[in-house]
């Protein structure tokens, strides 16, 4: 007879990391890293200025402002990205290049099969239960983060 385990930090942070390295894996022919599937991601929303971009990955991520303009910088190298220099004192905005449209299509096909086969039996209740817990773990979590020092 098996167990049931206790929702905890441990067992999120496991699926989180089994889930990531599988990610990693399906998108790496796709030459990005996690953190650039995330920049994508905003960016395949539209343009967006660099400041709030930089707010969603770091927000996202909790990684700190360097680490996100490193990001941006490689995706720009590679050619995924652009950024548009500041018009009349405006803030300079970042944008997908048509290389970059088509490899977001990529990264979404991969998350797209990958969730088919790790969530295809899980009922619908469930998920929309566990969808609910984590969030609210989630929203806990930031609002702490929010009033605790780094």
């Amino acid at each position: 007879m098996s167990t049931v385990p206790t929702l905890n930090g441990q067992v999120i942070g496991l699926a989180h990391y089994a889930t990531r390295a599988l990610l990693e894996r399906a998108t790496r022919p796709l030459g990005v890293t996690f953190n650039q599937l995330l920049a994508l991601n905003v960016l395949a929303q539209g343009p967006v200025e660099a400041a709030h971009l930089t707010q969603r990955v770091t927000s996202t991520l909790k990684v700190d402002e360097p680490t996100v303009h490193q990001v941006i910088d490689q995706l720009v190298d590679a050619g995924l990205a652009q950024v548009d220099g500041p018009a009349g004192g405006d803030e300079p905005r970042v944008a997908l290049t048509d290389t970059g449209h088509a490899t977001q299509r990529g990264v979404v096909a991969a998350v797209a099969e990958l969730s088919a086969r790790l969530y295809a039996d899980i009922p619908t209740d469930e998920a929309s239960t566990a969808a609910r817990v984590l969030t609210l773990v989630t929203h806990r979590a930031n609002a702490e983060l929010a009033v605790i020092p780094a």
